[in-house]
């Protein structure tokens, strides 16, 4: 635990270093946040603030963790290699979201990729990586509270798998709507997962999650409100899609719904939302999804609602690292 607390802090230390000059960089080529023009109105005075600060987080996190596994990636031991599979998803993950936020700033309305664009290329990068868990790796089973042996699944996996990880990308991107309330509880669930593995002796596994949670922090001297710069799906889908594929490695993938208990409720507000709108032949279960821009047309502020669904967060992922403990 000290090795991987460590690592934390020093992520903090070298993503924080370039956070401005990325910050320059991004307001030198216009890379701008678009704000939809339904949305709340006091969110207009965010338009033109850089996106794409995703970047700050990946970047470090995939410098660290390769150069410190570089002997264990050549070697031959099967533990060493498996730390390749998060960080392959985070950059594919990533390299989407930049094409996404690109689009975005670039596009026609400040539209990004379409949804079903977007939808297949998650399935395209998911797929393979349920499969690598199965077949390469021999990953097929979960973890139950209070059960000590965890029950294989077979190749019912694969498609639990594939869903978790597409699911959670979208949930995570959901939830960046706020300054900080993305990367605030994306931190808190990256440790509860680092304590998890860290119990269970995946020393690697815990020094990767907290060397992301280290990223993220310095991202958030940046976020936090009034933001400097915007995660942008660059950021919000590797994370998203990462902490899955992180949960699956510790077989406690079950409890992700109550470790990110507030990308769960981002996502099923804006699901239920427009079912409900279909149903119902126009009328909104929310005043607005996600359910964080509800609770500012209800007039709470947006610190009020970062800092109290952190809070949130934090209580859910004490409660998952209890239940991995039971």
């Amino acid at each position: 635990m000290a090795y991987a607390l460590t690592l934390g802090t020093v992520a903090f230390l070298l993503a924080v270093i370039w956070g401005n000059p990325l910050l320059a960089l991004l307001r030198k080529y216009s890379i701008g946040k678009q704000i939809r023009i339904d949305g709340p109105s006091s969110h207009q005075v965010k338009m033109g603030t850089p996106t794409m600060g995703g970047l700050m987080i990946i970047v470090p996190v995939v410098l660290i963790t390769v150069a410190l596994n570089i002997a264990n990636l050549f070697g031959r031991t099967l533990i060493g290699r498996s730390i390749m599979v998060p960080i392959i998803v985070m950059l594919a993950f990533g390299a989407l979201g930049f094409v996404d936020d690109l689009a975005g700033v670039r596009g026609r309305k400040g539209q990004g990729l379409m949804a079903r664009t977007k939808f297949l290329w998650q399935f395209v990068i998911a797929i393979p990586t349920a499969l690598v868990f199965h077949f390469l790796l021999d990953i097929h089973s979960v973890a139950l509270p209070g059960v000590p042996q965890k029950i294989d699944m077979g190749p019912w996996y694969i498609p639990v798998a594939t869903l978790l990880i597409v699911g959670f990308s979208n949930a995570v991107n959901l939830t960046d709507g706020l300054d900080g309330l993305a990367g605030s509880t994306a931190a808190v669930a990256f440790v509860a997962y680092g304590v998890i593995a860290n119990l269970q002796g995946q020393t690697w596994l815990s020094a990767f999650c907290f060397t992301v949670t280290g990223a993220i922090m310095a991202f958030l001297w940046f976020n936090a409100y009034p933001a400097q710069m915007f995660m942008g799906d660059v950021g919000a889908l590797a994370l998203g899609a990462t902490l899955a594929v992180v949960a699956l490695m510790t077989g406690q993938w079950l409890l992700l719904p109550i470790i990110g208990i507030i990308f769960v409720a981002e996502a099923m507000s804006d699901i239920l939302q427009v079912a409900y709108f279909k149903l119902t032949g126009g009328k909104r279960l929310f005043k607005m999804a996600p359910l964080h821009h509800h609770f500012e047309l209800l007039g709470w502020s947006e610190t009020h609602i970062t800092q109290r669904f952190w809070l949130i967060s934090v209580l859910a992922g004490m409660l998952g690292v209890a239940l991995a403990l039971w």
